[in-house]
């Protein structure tokens, strides 16, 4: 009879107060409890969807979906990883039609390129390179251990007329940077031919090790650097058509980025 009569006064409350509380005289909620809650039966809410009660599945979470919504079940998934494994964590490939251009005014003032060309050295240090704007971007990284591969494609074209008797050519470099800091460099040479205009297409790949964790910015910056009988008024385009023989669409740059780290943050998914 006791149990009978506690039932029925819990009830009337429940229909005399809009919030209950248990050990607080304050509740925030339609029902809040100041302490440990130990469920032993089930847990459902409304799914708005089907318009009914779920109970969820078997290793589903809930999840909020904000102030005024119900909670919903969620699968959660943790990526599997074996320990001290490689994983490719970011890929991402990158255009630009704009490119660089350069007459013979803009040949680079370097005097030594043993002594600038090294690793790591910084971009200030690279007299007259010119960035290719579309490819500089921003990577993140998440691991203390990685390793982040670029592959650069472009093409360079030169103002030339046909071949006469003189070996005409220009030497050019590409360098790929990370945060203005030199990691890869390529050095080229564009020479006259039967035809006039001639173009080719310069490749390069570079790899960078335990990068620090976090946003890191990467350029890809060109230089002309030296002219052999060249005439005056010669333009060399990298990235950028400078003559009528191809368009934008043929001298454009790519850039691909993938990021391999042995995972050390495990972001979880829930779908």
């Amino acid at each position: 009879m006791k149990n009978i009569f506690s039932i029925l006064f819990i009830a009337i409350g429940l229909s005399l107060s809009a919030q209950i509380g248990i050990k607080t005289e304050s509740p925030k909620s339609t029902l809040d409890v100041n302490g440990d809650t130990n469920l032993r039966g089930k847990i459902a809410v409304l799914d708005v969807t089907e318009n009914k009660l779920s109970e969820g599945t078997d290793t589903q979470v809930l999840v909020s979906q904000g102030e005024g919504y119900p909670p919903i079940w969620k699968t959660l998934r943790i990526p599997e990883y074996e320990p001290n494994k490689f994983y490719l964590i970011f890929n991402n490939s990158f255009s630009d039609e704009t490119g660089v251009s350069f007459t013979s005014a803009d040949e680079s003032t370097i005097t030594s390129r043993s002594t600038t060309f090294t690793k790591n050295n910084t971009y200030t240090n690279f007299a007259k390179f010119k960035k290719i704007p579309g490819l500089t971007q921003t990577i993140n990284v998440y691991s203390t251990i990685s390793k982040a591969y670029f592959q650069f494609e472009t093409v360079a074209q030169a103002t030339f007329s046909a071949a006469g008797s003189t070996d005409s050519s220009i030497d050019y470099a590409c360098g790929i940077f990370v945060d203005d800091r030199l990691i890869n460099l390529r050095q080229g040479n564009l020479k006259a031919s039967s035809a006039s205009n001639p173009f080719l297409t310069h490749n390069q790949i570079g790899l960078v090790e335990n990068l620090a964790k976090g946003s890191h910015t990467v350029t890809v910056s060109c230089s002309r650097l030296d002219s052999y009988n060249v005439a005056n008024g010669t333009v060399l385009g990298i990235g950028k058509a400078v003559a009528s023989n191809i368009d934008s669409f043929i001298s454009q740059s790519s850039l691909k980025v993938d990021v391999y780290e042995v995972p050390q943050v495990f972001n979880t998914i829930t779908n």
